[in-house]
């Protein structure tokens, strides 16, 4: 299989829709924050691993800290993935912060920024 191809494209957003579910309704650790949500996942041709790229709107202190909550909880999330997605092999969770979004709010705060600043001078 291909790494862009369609079965794996597919699989690709089922896993990161029941990820996102089962981040935001099952998991109890006060550590998670709740601004939490799942950009990607990226589940290798193999089905073996999947890379998934959180986003948390927050401090470093918070981003840190639900990475340390997902990492622990790692076990109890592959367990209800493999219970709701219909896979020949459950794939190897690997939680990365991805701040494209932040950095994408922070780019356009800085625009808004300099027309404003243009404006008034």
């Amino acid at each position: 299989m291909r790494k862009n191809s369609i079965k794996n494209t597919r699989i690709n957003g089922e896993v990161q829709k029941e990820l996102s579910r089962i981040i935001s309704r099952d998991i109890k650790d006060p550590r998670i924050s709740v601004m939490t949500s799942v950009v990607r996942a990226e589940v290798t041709p193999d089905l073996k691993e999947c890379k998934v790229y959180i986003s948390v709107l927050g401090d470093e202190e918070a981003q840190a800290a639900t990475l340390e909550g997902l990492k622990s909880a790692v076990g109890f999330i592959r367990r209800e993935l493999a219970r709701t997605v219909n896979l020949r092999v459950t794939p190897e969770l690997k939680f990365v912060l991805d701040q494209s979004i932040e950095y994408g709010v922070n780019m356009a705060k800085k625009i808004d920024d300099i027309m404003n600043g243009g404006k008034d001078a």
